[in-house]
């Protein structure tokens, strides 16, 4: 499904117009074309100037299904970037330009999400913020680098998507080259782990990070009792956790969502697994003490960046955006709305709102965003990644530790 929303003039106007509307407007517009060849504007919100030059951003995540409200958080930071820059205007090469997101729902499923790239190839998006899961950023990416457009993810993790050879594959997040390590060396350091059991999802994020971890912790002289696999639907995880009551480890290391992650942590609880878990970032979010019960009291986790309350406006983002969608942010909207002003930025630079041309530009990005200073390697990789790391104190993520590449 595809949203448009038609942009106040200020952020409160579009704080009061959403909720006035009660819901976003469907519809399409086109890339780069003068505004008055888009559809007409929604009667409660002012249309762009007829000068203006629409310019969509694509943003895509799962929007449905089990991962949706992950996906909409996303999506959530990449609004309200797109609405502040409009309230304050946009200029390039001498033209007002009206920003709009093209957003797409690719239900965390490979062959949606690559319908769901080559929807925004067509629909000519001059850059896309997505995907959310690694295992579909890393085949939607060659639709992107064919077409020659952007693809910047505020939460693909996995270090094979930015090693494909594309010039067009950029994030905003570490990778598990770096968050397996953290991990597995919190294992190691503080609870001093010999013994350790890894489970994943069998997904690419899920496996990826288990590979790091194992690399690292193996390094480290542990011994890997064990690595079982179940999937990113299963609820029930009795048998799993049955073996690894008998292995008695000292750890057990999970890679996969909170919707799986969650419902295991409770089972390990539930049968008396004493041994830490450790997870990464797909864990890691709000949700998961919903998910996980008293049993989110045993998880440690990790982010593929820094706190939301460490960074140095993270408490003002947390406030617009509480009072602009009337929920709070889960993990990864801060990087997402990053993604839109790294974009926006490299169009400024460019001067240009042609996509090969701001895909030029991406490469030499050197912007300090919301979540810190962002600048790429040669592979899109950011130069400088980091890695916080949580416990769970009253049911809330309480900080461990941060961890600087």
């Amino acid at each position: 499904m595809r949203f448009r929303f038609a942009y106040a003039v200020s952020i409160a106007a579009a704080v009061a117009m959403a909720s006035a509307c009660g819901k976003k407007d469907e519809g399409e517009a086109s890339g780069a074309a003068p505004a008055a060849s888009a559809p007409t504007a929604a009667a409660s919100a002012p249309a762009p100037a007829s000068e203006a030059t629409v310019v969509k951003i694509g943003h895509v995540a799962p929007l449905s299904g089990t991962q949706a409200h992950l996906g909409k958080d996303n999506e959530n930071g990449a609004r309200l970037a797109l609405e502040e820059i409009s309230a304050q205007g946009l200029t390039i090469d001498g033209r007002s330009i009206h920003l709009q997101l093209d957003s797409q729902d690719d239900a965390a499923d490979p062959r949606t999400g690559e319908e769901a790239a080559q929807r925004l190839v067509d629909d000519h998006v001059v850059a896309v913020i997505g995907h959310m899961n690694s295992g579909v950023s890393i085949p939607a990416s060659k639709i992107y680098s064919d077409a020659g457009i952007a693809e910047i993810s505020p939460s693909t993790t996995n270090p094979q998507y930015t090693k494909q050879g594309y010039k067009t594959t950029f994030r905003v997040v570490a990778t598990d080259a770096l968050q397996g390590p953290v991990l597995a060396g919190y294992a190691i350091k503080t609870l001093h782990a010999k013994k350790v059991v890894i489970v994943d999802d069998s997904t690419a994020y899920g496996r990826g990070l288990a590979d790091e971890f194992a690399k690292t912790a193996q390094a480290g002289g542990v011994k890997i009792a064990a690595r079982e696999t179940t999937s990113e639907k299963a609820r029930n995880f009795k048998a799993i956790v049955t073996k690894i009551k008998r292995m008695q480890p000292d750890a057990v290391m999970y890679g996969g969502m909170d919707v799986t992650g969650g419902p295991f942590a409770k089972e390990a609880a539930a049968l008396g697994v004493k041994a830490k878990i450790l997870a990464g970032d797909g864990v890691c979010t709000q949700q998961l003490p919903e998910l996980a019960g008293d049993a989110v009291q045993n998880v440690v986790c990790s982010e593929a960046g820094p706190a939301l309350e460490k960074m140095d406006k993270g408490a003002d983002f947390a406030q617009k955006y509480e009072a602009r969608f009337h929920t709070p942010v889960q993990i990864y909207a801060p990087f997402a709305y990053d993604a839109v002003y790294v974009i926006v930025d490299a169009m400024k630079r460019a001067n240009s709102v042609e996509a090969g041309k701001v895909l030029a530009a991406m490469a030499t990005t050197d912007f300090n965003g919301l979540t810190g200073h962002i600048a790429f390697d040669d592979k899109g990789d950011l130069k400088t990644g980091t890695i916080t790391l949580y416990d769970f104190k009253d049911k809330k993520k309480d900080v461990l530790d941060v961890v600087k590449q």
